[in-house]
């Protein structure tokens, strides 16, 4: 674990999206003069659901808002005793998740940190996949992983690997009472998850999660809490998996589409954040979950961009400025003690004007948001698609 950082703790969160069995839609009414146009894409639109967590009004951070699970990297997940069970796959690199294009020092710290210099001999790129499975299984009840004798045949080279990982992962079958049990032991203590691999002769399936983004908490926004710098994956599951919440930290899941998703944001159902609510917005450009899994699966390898949001308050509104934007500071402030020097005191429209490049979540309210972005995405990834004017999008600017 990186004991060097002072203002941020390690994370990891995963977007998980399974596959879901649709009734028929039902006839559509005539619409409306107002909605002649609107190309509202239906729930149906989508063959997949993505899992969303409610926290507890109690929680330390973030209280009573919807997230994809995840949660704080514990030192097990960057133990050397994980080294045993993934002794087949030492030799390959990054125990078979694959290697990224992008070069390391453009590569976000949370990845390129050499963790063997931290004392670890796990590489990032699996300690944290390590930690989003653990955290899912803790929260909500859902285990991705595979037997060893499963793993090594599905992942023991690079040909079996990416044919394996070609489609959605279809979850293995465990004992439910023997799982439960487990699942309370880990909940307890996360070390009994390292412990639980070894006894069931099973491995986290590291090699089903895919690299999607980096978040940092923005600075200045949730002082009085800890700052995360989280690691986002994407994982697709070919069927929706049995669910349940921990009672404790989460106190309610739900399995929607994106869009619903979103459109229940809108209409101040759920609270999410600013990642998951950018991030659906990406996920809006796959109808299809296997459309979504190959996208990711390759993407994956092409590597990520670090968004640390940078909070601008603005007479109407306050803006998440993301890296690209034209008022995005050269050089951020990621302690809280210098004052980026940001301009306000001017309204959206006027700040529009000024803005060559737009990369940036503009807030009216906690539920009245949209992404403005005219720059091209880093890493071969895409940008948000509006969830209520699809057709309107155009390659030059997107608002969702």
């Amino acid at each position: 674990m990186n004991s060097a950082l002072r203002h941020w703790k390690e994370a990891a969160t995963l977007i998980l999206a399974a596959g879901a069995r649709r009734a028929a839609p039902a006839p559509r009414a005539p619409r409306r003069h107002a909605d002649k146009g609107s190309g509202t894409t239906s729930r149906s639109a989508f063959d997949y659901d993505v899992l969303l967590l409610k926290r507890s009004g109690k929680s330390g951070f973030m209280p009573s808002a919807s997230v994809f699970p995840g949660g704080l990297v514990e030192a097990t997940d960057f133990s050397g005793e994980w080294l045993e069970l993934f002794e087949s796959f030492r030799n390959l690199p990054n125990f078979g998740v694959g290697e990224v294009k992008q070069p390391p020092e453009t590569r976000p710290p949370i990845f390129s940190t050499n963790r063997a210099e931290l004392g670890s001999p796990v590489p990032g790129d699996v300690a944290f996949r390590i930690c989003a499975v653990r955290e899912t299984f803790e929260e909500a009840g859902v285990l991705l992983a595979v037997s060893a004798d499963e793993a090594e045949r599905l992942y023991g080279n690079q040909d079996n690997n990416n044919s394996a990982r070609s489609s959605p992962t279809v979850l293995s079958e465990w004992d439910r009472g023997v799982v439960s049990e487990w699942r309370s032991l880990v909940i307890q203590n996360s070390d009994n998850f390292l412990r639980m691999c070894r006894e069931l002769r099973c491995l986290p399936n590291i090699w089903a999660l895919h690299e999607w983004g980096n978040w940092l908490t923005p600075v200045g926004v949730y002082e009085k809490q800890r700052r995360y710098d989280t690691a986002f994956y994407m994982c697709c599951l070919k069927e929706t998996p049995d669910t349940v919440q921990d009672q404790k930290e989460i106190v309610h899941f739900k399995w929607s589409d994106p869009s619903e998703i979103l459109s229940s944001y809108r209409d101040r159902d759920v609270w999410i954040a600013p990642p998951q609510f950018y991030d659906l917005g990406r996920m809006c450009n796959f109808l299809l979950l296997n459309d979504l899994h190959d996208f990711a699966r390759w993407r994956s390898l092409e590597g990520c961009e670090q968004y640390l949001p940078v909070r601008l308050l603005a007479t109407d509104c306050y803006i998440s400025l993301l890296p690209g934007d034209s008022l995005y500071p050269e050089i951020p402030d990621y302690t809280g003690v210098i004052k980026s020097n940001v301009p306000a005191e001017k309204c959206l429209e006027d700040l529009q004007k000024e803005s060559v490049n737009m990369h940036r979540i503009v807030n009216h309210d906690y539920y009245t948001a949209s992404v403005y972005m005219n720059i091209t995405p880093k890493y071969k990834h895409v940008q948000p698609l509006p969830h209520l004017a699809p057709n309107s999008i155009s390659k030059q600017d997107s608002k969702l």
